[in-house]
């Protein structure tokens, strides 16, 4: 006779191993057996982040060219972009609306950038933002260092599960919550496509000097690598390193090279300041990439409602001129 009040027997090494990589494929596989609270790195399900930094010594074997430098850019930006404007901006912060096309369209690019799916990246942001800096802060430097701050929170087993009670707004499409589950669909994709494109270029105008490898590398793995860390600077850089225009419950901080390089998200004292504005740089001075390509969206009516800062609460709580 079973005994109810034993422990249940783990599950052993095998099983976690293989859930582990059922979870590369579909992340809601074995979620029941992952825990809130664990804080520890599962390194079986990380290894293709791992590989992927590995890849980028590719360019030893692959060269570059122009082209492949042209497509990492571009790859880059339109990546970032659907990030700080629709993964950040609009699917954690509701600041402004559009179409579920568009929406539908932008969750798909933001996918590829292997920054999961646009569900699990909103409800952890979302709770960023409750407890910004406090002992419940999966990624604030102050608590848990740089590094953990920086990639290591989201490795760890306990943030892997989609908390979809925070994200109801965006539970409610079934594409979005495919997209969320499989999300390792679209990086496979855009990475074949890539490879694709060079192997066309490749055969038809020879003289660039590309290959479909060199475009895999450099578009896709490279490109990728730089935009994971460059975006997650937000967690770790901005919450330590910068100015603090207004007094904010937290280590929030502006920092204008982090604006630069993310297209505006480095204006982090700001945005903690008002989180329910889609503009985040508030002076005429303060880049913000994104904001002026919501903008340019806005006039040809894919986005509206675009929400902005209140002049009283821009000119509030400020600790400098």
């Amino acid at each position: 006779m079973h005994d109810s009040t034993l422990p249940a027997p783990s599950p052993g090494p095998l099983r976690s191993a293989a859930a582990a990589v059922a979870r590369w494929f579909d992340t809601g596989r074995a979620a029941q057996d992952l825990v809130a609270d664990d804080d520890r790195i599962d390194w079986l399900r990380v290894a293709p982040f791992i590989a992927m930094h590995l890849a980028c010594l590719a360019v030893l074997w692959v060269g570059v060219s122009a082209t492949a430098l042209w497509v990492a850019l571009a790859s880059y930006a339109l990546r970032m972009f659907a990030i700080t404007a629709f993964y950040h901006r609009y699917f954690s912060h509701k600041t402004f609306r559009t179409s579920r096309v568009t929406q539908f369209v932008f969750a798909c690019i933001g996918a590829s950038s292997v920054q999961r799916g646009p569900l699990w990246w909103a409800a952890h942001h979302r709770h960023h933002h409750r407890h910004a800096d406090t002992v419940h802060d999966v990624h604030s430097p102050r608590h848990i260092g740089f590094w953990r701050s920086h990639m290591g929170w989201f490795m760890t087993r306990g943030a892997f599960r989609t908390n979809e009670a925070a994200v109801p707004d965006l539970a409610k499409f079934p594409e979005l919550r495919w997209l969320d589950r499989y999300d390792v669909v679209v990086p496979v994709l855009y990475a074949a496509g890539l490879f694709g494109l060079g192997a066309l270029l490749d055969a038809l105008f020879p003289g660039l000097g590309t290959s479909g490898p060199q475009l895999l590398v450099w578009g896709f793995f490279v490109s990728t690598i730089v935009l994971f860390h460059v975006s997650v600077t937000i967690n770790s850089l901005a919450h330590q390193w910068g100015t603090r225009r207004y007094d904010t419950r937290d280590d929030s901080r502006n920092n204008a090279l982090l604006a630069l390089l993310t297209f505006g998200e480095g204006w982090h004292n700001n945005h903690h300041h008002f989180p329910g504005s889609v503009r985040q740089g508030v002076r005429w001075w303060e880049l913000d990439i994104s904001y002026y390509a919501l903008r340019a969206m806005a006039a040809v009516g894919l986005v509206w409602d675009l929400k902005s800062m209140p002049a009283s609460l821009r000119d509030a709580r400020r600790t400098r001129p």
